[in-house]
């Protein structure tokens, strides 16, 4: 009995090694969603740069990325380059402003170039809580339809859009 006393620390490190381990291998951007197949949460927010509200149906017809972004948001400036290549491309992209300042964001987008179809103010969070958003950058891509086909939490970079994005959009 004490022999295996002396082995009991053994065993524990060799357990926390196998945790920590499988930890370091899983994509931390790999976030499941419970949303994915389901339709976009219903729309009734504020555009940005315009005196009106933005209801879900007006989104639907063509595929199109949601973009959530913010001007707090360090990753989102790295990311912003690259959207506006997309966007100029013809990929439909829409935004969604999170928890942002709307004066910071009309600013932003003038300096840095708008790539967004159409930009939705979420002061509150709300449609950020209904997508299941716990932070900026993230992209859903949605099809025509309004259905979530695909979630990517961190930036958009040509890495992501061609081996996780363009794959599946392209398929819309």
């Amino acid at each position: 009995m004490n022999r295996f006393k002396l082995f009991i620390p053994l065993i524990v490190f060799v357990v926390i090694s196998i945790f920590l381990w499988r930890g370091l291998s899983l994509d931390p951007n790999n976030v499941p969603s419970a949303l994915i197949g389901k339709p976009l949460p219903k729309v009734s927010l504020p555009a940005l740069k315009q005196e009106r509200v933005v209801e879900r149906e007006e989104l639907l017809g063509q595929p199109f990325l949601l973009n959530v972004w913010a001007t707090w948001c360090p990753t989102c400036i790295h990311e912003h380059p690259y959207l506006v290549k997309l966007a100029e491309r013809g990929v439909k992209i829409v935004g969604l402003n999170y928890k942002d300042e709307t004066d910071k964001a009309l600013v932003w987008l003038e300096r840095l170039g708008d790539p967004y179809s159409v930009n939705i103010v979420d002061t509150e969070g709300r449609m950020g809580l209904s997508l299941g958003v716990y932070g900026a950058p993230e992209t859903f891509i949605v099809d025509s339809k309004g259905v979530i086909r695909y979630r990517h939490a961190g930036d958009v970079n040509d890495r992501v859009w061609k081996e996780k994005l363009a794959p599946i959009y392209s398929t819309l």
